[in-house]
């Protein structure tokens, strides 16, 4: 993977962060909520980046490779969560 899309994957993960924070302050009711949601979503993309690195790495794979496949699925979720915050709705 090229630095630059682990620059872009740092950017949009403090953005997400950032947005979900501001949600979180402005609708404390929802918060317990979100929150459950967000530690859910995080479990899995790491569940999911950990088997996918064993899988490459029993197939073999260069280092650089398994790396990638161990943030993939964090990388769609952080994507998934910039699109849906740019389009609420």
């Amino acid at each position: 993977m090229p630095p630059a899309a682990y620059a872009l994957f740092a950017w949009q993960a403090g953005w997400v962060f950032t947005l979900r924070s501001l949600q979180l302050a402005t609708d404390p009711v929802q918060a317990a909520s979100t929150l459950t949601a967000m530690v859910a979503e995080k479990q899995k993309a790491f569940a999911d980046g950990a088997i996918a690195a064993g899988a490459a790495m029993m197939q073999g794979a260069r280092p650089d490779l398994v790396a990638a496949a161990a943030l993939r699925p964090a990388q769609r979720r952080v994507a998934a969560n910039m699109r849906a915050l740019k389009n609420p709705g």
